[in-house]
Protein backbone atom coordinates (compact mmCIF):
# COMPACT_ATOMS: atom_id res chain seq x y z
CA UNK A 1 0.00 0.00 0.00
CA UNK A 2 2.73 2.37 1.21
CA UNK A 3 4.72 1.90 -2.26
CA UNK A 4 1.45 2.54 -4.19
CA UNK A 5 0.91 5.71 -2.56
CA UNK A 6 4.38 6.65 -3.08
CA UNK A 7 3.95 6.19 -6.68
CA UNK A 8 0.61 7.54 -6.99
CA UNK A 9 1.95 10.61 -5.98
CA UNK A 10 5.80 10.87 -7.78
CA UNK A 11 3.41 12.58 -10.94
CA UNK A 12 2.09 14.89 -8.77
CA UNK A 13 5.61 16.21 -7.45
CA UNK A 14 6.74 16.23 -11.00
CA UNK A 15 3.57 18.50 -11.76
CA UNK A 16 4.22 21.12 -9.15
CA UNK A 17 8.08 21.35 -10.27
CA UNK A 18 6.47 21.79 -14.11
CA UNK A 19 4.04 24.12 -13.23
CA UNK A 20 6.25 26.35 -10.78
CA UNK A 21 8.71 26.76 -13.43
CA UNK A 22 5.97 27.76 -15.92
CA UNK A 23 4.79 30.35 -13.38
CA UNK A 24 8.20 31.83 -13.47
CA UNK A 25 8.67 31.82 -17.08
CA UNK A 26 5.06 33.42 -17.82
CA UNK A 27 5.78 36.26 -15.12
CA UNK A 28 9.24 36.92 -17.06
CA UNK A 29 7.25 37.00 -20.70
CA UNK A 30 4.62 39.10 -19.24
CA UNK A 31 7.12 41.23 -17.89
CA UNK A 32 9.42 41.81 -20.62
CA UNK A 33 6.31 42.14 -23.31
CA UNK A 34 4.60 44.50 -20.53
CA UNK A 35 1.22 42.40 -21.27
CA UNK A 36 0.16 41.14 -17.80
CA UNK A 37 -2.61 39.49 -19.58
CA UNK A 38 -0.65 37.49 -21.11
CA UNK A 39 0.50 35.62 -18.09
CA UNK A 40 -2.47 33.17 -17.47
CA UNK A 41 -2.12 31.77 -21.00
CA UNK A 42 1.67 32.18 -21.19
CA UNK A 43 1.66 29.88 -17.87
CA UNK A 44 -0.94 26.97 -18.94
CA UNK A 45 1.12 27.25 -22.80
CA UNK A 46 4.48 26.57 -21.13
CA UNK A 47 2.65 24.26 -18.87
CA UNK A 48 1.25 21.93 -22.16
CA UNK A 49 5.05 22.11 -23.71
CA UNK A 50 6.96 21.04 -20.87
CA UNK A 51 4.53 18.12 -19.86
CA UNK A 52 5.28 16.79 -23.35
CA UNK A 53 8.90 17.85 -23.44
CA UNK A 54 8.91 16.06 -20.29
CA UNK A 55 8.01 12.91 -22.25
CA UNK A 56 11.27 11.94 -23.30
CA UNK A 57 13.89 12.49 -20.25
CA UNK A 58 11.64 10.74 -17.57
CA UNK A 59 10.93 7.90 -20.09
CA UNK A 60 14.93 7.79 -20.81
CA UNK A 61 15.38 7.48 -16.48
CA UNK A 62 12.76 5.10 -16.61
CA UNK A 63 14.31 3.28 -19.63
CA UNK A 64 11.35 3.32 -21.52
CA UNK A 65 11.45 2.92 -24.99
CA UNK A 66 8.99 4.15 -27.84
CA UNK A 67 7.36 0.66 -27.98
CA UNK A 68 6.61 0.82 -24.10
CA UNK A 69 4.94 4.18 -24.70
CA UNK A 70 2.79 2.28 -27.09
CA UNK A 71 3.82 4.32 -29.89
CA UNK A 72 3.84 1.72 -33.49
CA UNK A 73 5.00 1.68 -36.58
CA UNK A 74 3.40 4.83 -38.95
CA UNK A 75 1.28 2.37 -40.87
CA UNK A 76 0.01 0.66 -38.07
CA UNK A 77 -0.37 3.63 -36.30
CA UNK A 78 -2.61 5.18 -39.07
CA UNK A 79 -4.71 2.42 -38.93
CA UNK A 80 -4.96 2.57 -35.08
CA UNK A 81 -5.60 5.92 -35.50
CA UNK A 82 -8.56 5.44 -37.87
CA UNK A 83 -9.95 2.51 -35.78
CA UNK A 84 -10.20 5.09 -32.39
CA UNK A 85 -11.40 7.97 -34.56
CA UNK A 86 -14.65 5.73 -35.36
CA UNK A 87 -15.40 4.54 -32.55
CA UNK A 88 -15.28 7.79 -31.48
CA UNK A 89 -18.12 8.52 -33.26
CA UNK A 90 -19.88 5.09 -32.50
CA UNK A 91 -19.51 6.31 -28.54
CA UNK A 92 -20.58 9.99 -28.55
CA UNK A 93 -22.78 10.58 -31.59
CA UNK A 94 -25.55 8.85 -29.53
CA UNK A 95 -25.03 10.97 -26.45
CA UNK A 96 -25.85 14.00 -29.35
CA UNK A 97 -29.00 12.28 -30.54
CA UNK A 98 -30.16 11.86 -26.70
CA UNK A 99 -29.67 15.42 -25.81
CA UNK A 100 -31.17 17.11 -29.25
CA UNK A 101 -33.89 14.63 -29.00
CA UNK A 102 -34.64 15.77 -25.21
CA UNK A 103 -34.29 19.66 -26.33
CA UNK A 104 -30.90 20.38 -24.08
CA UNK A 105 -29.27 20.97 -27.69
CA UNK A 106 -30.48 22.52 -30.29
CA UNK A 107 -29.37 23.81 -33.74
CA UNK A 108 -28.07 27.05 -33.48
CA UNK A 109 -29.65 29.38 -36.40
CA UNK A 110 -28.13 32.88 -35.67
CA UNK A 111 -25.44 30.90 -36.97
CA UNK A 112 -24.17 31.68 -40.86
CA UNK A 113 -24.83 28.67 -42.19
CA UNK A 114 -22.66 27.68 -45.37
CA UNK A 115 -21.31 24.92 -46.77
CA UNK A 116 -18.01 27.07 -46.85
CA UNK A 117 -18.44 27.78 -43.51
CA UNK A 118 -19.15 24.36 -41.95
CA UNK A 119 -16.08 22.93 -44.12
CA UNK A 120 -14.14 25.39 -42.46
CA UNK A 121 -15.41 24.95 -38.89
CA UNK A 122 -14.96 20.99 -39.06
CA UNK A 123 -10.96 21.33 -40.73
CA UNK A 124 -10.03 23.96 -37.95
CA UNK A 125 -11.86 22.07 -35.33
CA UNK A 126 -10.15 18.71 -36.45
CA UNK A 127 -6.75 20.51 -36.68
CA UNK A 128 -7.23 21.48 -32.67
CA UNK A 129 -8.97 18.41 -32.21
CA UNK A 130 -5.84 16.10 -33.24
CA UNK A 131 -3.69 18.71 -31.61
CA UNK A 132 -4.94 18.07 -28.35
CA UNK A 133 -5.67 14.19 -28.89
CA UNK A 134 -1.63 13.75 -29.70
CA UNK A 135 -0.36 15.94 -26.87
CA UNK A 136 -2.97 14.58 -24.40
CA UNK A 137 -2.66 10.23 -24.66
CA UNK A 138 1.01 11.17 -25.51
CA UNK A 139 1.45 11.97 -21.89
CA UNK A 140 -1.40 10.42 -20.04
CA UNK A 141 -1.84 7.42 -21.74
CA UNK A 142 1.66 7.46 -23.28
CA UNK A 143 4.20 8.73 -20.45
CA UNK A 144 2.05 8.79 -17.45
CA UNK A 145 0.14 4.99 -18.23
CA UNK A 146 3.97 3.55 -18.96
CA UNK A 147 5.81 5.19 -16.24
CA UNK A 148 3.06 3.74 -13.41
CA UNK A 149 2.34 0.29 -15.06
CA UNK A 150 5.94 -0.11 -14.52
CA UNK A 151 5.80 -0.26 -10.91
CA UNK A 152 2.23 -0.43 -10.39
CA UNK A 153 -0.95 -2.98 -11.35
CA UNK A 154 -2.22 -2.14 -14.76
CA UNK A 155 -5.62 -1.26 -13.23
CA UNK A 156 -4.19 1.11 -10.55
CA UNK A 157 -2.13 2.16 -13.25
CA UNK A 158 -5.55 2.98 -15.53
CA UNK A 159 -7.36 4.34 -12.49
CA UNK A 160 -4.69 7.09 -11.18
CA UNK A 161 -4.05 8.08 -15.16
CA UNK A 162 -7.66 8.86 -15.74
CA UNK A 163 -7.62 10.83 -12.01
CA UNK A 164 -4.84 13.40 -13.88
CA UNK A 165 -6.73 13.19 -16.70
CA UNK A 166 -9.39 14.51 -14.73
CA UNK A 167 -8.02 16.79 -12.52
CA UNK A 168 -5.99 18.39 -14.73
CA UNK A 169 -8.69 19.74 -16.78
CA UNK A 170 -9.21 22.03 -14.08
CA UNK A 171 -6.25 23.30 -12.96
CA UNK A 172 -6.76 26.75 -14.28
CA UNK A 173 -7.94 30.55 -12.22
CA UNK A 174 -10.08 33.30 -13.54
CA UNK A 175 -8.46 36.35 -11.28
CA UNK A 176 -7.52 39.25 -13.55
CA UNK A 177 -3.93 40.15 -13.99
CA UNK A 178 -3.20 44.00 -13.90
CA UNK A 179 0.02 46.13 -13.97
CA UNK A 180 -0.25 47.01 -10.30
CA UNK A 181 -0.45 42.75 -9.13
CA UNK A 182 2.06 41.88 -12.10
CA UNK A 183 4.71 40.31 -9.57
CA UNK A 184 6.35 36.69 -9.44
CA UNK A 185 4.30 36.60 -5.97
CA UNK A 186 1.11 37.24 -7.78
CA UNK A 187 1.80 34.76 -10.62
CA UNK A 188 2.34 31.88 -7.75
CA UNK A 189 -0.35 33.14 -6.25
CA UNK A 190 -2.69 32.40 -9.22
CA UNK A 191 -0.77 28.93 -9.49
CA UNK A 192 -2.14 28.65 -5.91
CA UNK A 193 -5.54 29.47 -7.42
CA UNK A 194 -5.39 26.95 -9.86
CA UNK A 195 -4.37 23.82 -7.99
CA UNK A 196 -7.33 25.17 -5.19
CA UNK A 197 -9.54 24.99 -8.23
CA UNK A 198 -8.82 21.46 -8.58
CA UNK A 199 -9.08 20.42 -5.04
CA UNK A 200 -12.78 22.30 -4.61
CA UNK A 201 -14.22 20.55 -7.27
CA UNK A 202 -16.39 23.01 -8.01
CA UNK A 203 -18.00 20.67 -10.79
CA UNK A 204 -18.28 17.38 -9.94
CA UNK A 205 -20.35 15.91 -12.81
CA UNK A 206 -17.72 17.24 -15.51
CA UNK A 207 -14.96 15.65 -13.01
CA UNK A 208 -16.51 12.42 -12.96
CA UNK A 209 -17.60 12.32 -16.68
CA UNK A 210 -13.88 12.92 -17.29
CA UNK A 211 -12.60 10.46 -15.20
CA UNK A 212 -14.58 8.23 -16.68
CA UNK A 213 -13.59 9.22 -20.20
CA UNK A 214 -9.84 8.09 -18.55
CA UNK A 215 -10.92 4.81 -17.75
CA UNK A 216 -12.47 4.23 -20.91
CA UNK A 217 -9.03 5.67 -22.99
CA UNK A 218 -6.75 3.64 -20.47
CA UNK A 219 -9.19 0.53 -21.09
CA UNK A 220 -7.96 1.19 -24.61
CA UNK A 221 -4.74 1.39 -23.88
CA UNK A 222 -4.30 -1.85 -22.48
CA UNK A 223 -5.71 -3.66 -24.93
CA UNK A 224 -1.82 -3.64 -26.61
CA UNK A 225 1.05 -2.98 -26.41
CA UNK A 226 1.63 -0.68 -28.99
CA UNK A 227 -1.77 1.13 -29.69
CA UNK A 228 -1.40 4.97 -28.43
CA UNK A 229 -2.81 5.44 -31.79
CA UNK A 230 -6.17 3.98 -31.42
CA UNK A 231 -6.24 6.45 -28.03
CA UNK A 232 -5.48 9.37 -29.96
CA UNK A 233 -7.92 8.24 -32.57
CA UNK A 234 -10.68 8.02 -29.89
CA UNK A 235 -9.56 11.14 -27.86
CA UNK A 236 -9.20 13.19 -31.81
CA UNK A 237 -12.79 12.09 -32.71
CA UNK A 238 -14.25 13.00 -29.12
CA UNK A 239 -12.75 16.41 -29.08
CA UNK A 240 -13.53 16.84 -32.74
CA UNK A 241 -17.39 16.04 -32.05
CA UNK A 242 -17.41 18.71 -28.88
CA UNK A 243 -15.86 21.33 -30.71
CA UNK A 244 -18.09 21.03 -34.00
CA UNK A 245 -21.27 20.99 -31.07
CA UNK A 246 -20.25 24.36 -29.94
CA UNK A 247 -20.23 25.83 -32.97
CA UNK A 248 -23.45 24.12 -34.31
CA UNK A 249 -25.34 23.84 -31.34
CA UNK A 250 -27.64 25.92 -28.30
CA UNK A 251 -27.45 24.34 -24.88
CA UNK A 252 -30.39 25.10 -23.22
CA UNK A 253 -29.35 25.06 -19.32
CA UNK A 254 -33.13 26.05 -18.43
CA UNK A 255 -34.53 22.41 -20.32
CA UNK A 256 -35.56 20.55 -17.36
CA UNK A 257 -33.11 17.49 -18.57
CA UNK A 258 -30.15 20.30 -18.45
CA UNK A 259 -28.57 18.06 -15.67
CA UNK A 260 -27.57 15.70 -17.93
CA UNK A 261 -24.70 17.94 -18.91
CA UNK A 262 -22.31 20.10 -17.74
CA UNK A 263 -21.21 23.87 -17.44
CA UNK A 264 -17.89 22.86 -18.45
CA UNK A 265 -18.42 22.10 -22.24
CA UNK A 266 -22.21 21.33 -22.73
CA UNK A 267 -21.83 17.91 -23.61
CA UNK A 268 -19.76 15.90 -20.72
CA UNK A 269 -21.92 15.56 -17.92
CA UNK A 270 -24.39 12.86 -15.77
CA UNK A 271 -25.19 11.50 -19.48
CA UNK A 272 -22.15 10.81 -20.64
CA UNK A 273 -20.51 9.31 -17.50
CA UNK A 274 -23.52 7.07 -17.33
CA UNK A 275 -23.25 6.27 -20.89
CA UNK A 276 -19.40 5.69 -21.16
CA UNK A 277 -19.46 3.29 -17.33
CA UNK A 278 -22.53 1.10 -19.76
CA UNK A 279 -19.55 0.86 -22.57
CA UNK A 280 -16.94 -0.06 -20.24
CA UNK A 281 -19.40 -2.84 -18.47
CA UNK A 282 -20.72 -4.19 -21.81
CA UNK A 283 -16.72 -4.28 -22.77
CA UNK A 284 -15.61 -6.20 -19.89
CA UNK A 285 -18.99 -8.74 -19.51
CA UNK A 286 -18.18 -9.56 -23.10
CA UNK A 287 -14.20 -9.68 -23.56
CA UNK A 288 -14.00 -11.36 -19.53
CA UNK A 289 -17.55 -12.89 -18.98
CA UNK A 290 -18.72 -14.36 -21.87
CA UNK A 291 -15.14 -14.63 -23.11
CA UNK A 292 -15.12 -13.52 -26.53
CA UNK A 293 -12.22 -11.95 -28.88
CA UNK A 294 -11.28 -8.80 -26.99
CA UNK A 295 -10.66 -5.49 -29.16
CA UNK A 296 -8.61 -6.36 -31.90
CA UNK A 297 -5.25 -4.00 -33.12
Amino acid sequence: MGRAIFYAFVPLLILFVITGSACVMAYLFALYFNDPAMLRKMMIRLTQIMLVLSIFPISKRLGLTKEMLGYAPFKMMFKQFGQGLALSLVVLLPIFAVLNGLGVHSIDMTKAWSLAWFAEKCGVAFGLALLIGLVEESVFRGLLFSSLSKYLPAFSAVLLSSIYYAGLHFLDSKSPVSAETLSLTGSFALLGEAYKNVWAMHDLAAFFALFTVGLFLGTLRLCGERNLALCIGCHTGWAWQIRMSKSMFHVDFSSPYSFLVSHYDGVIGILVAGWVLFVLSSYWLVTKVIKLPSFTR
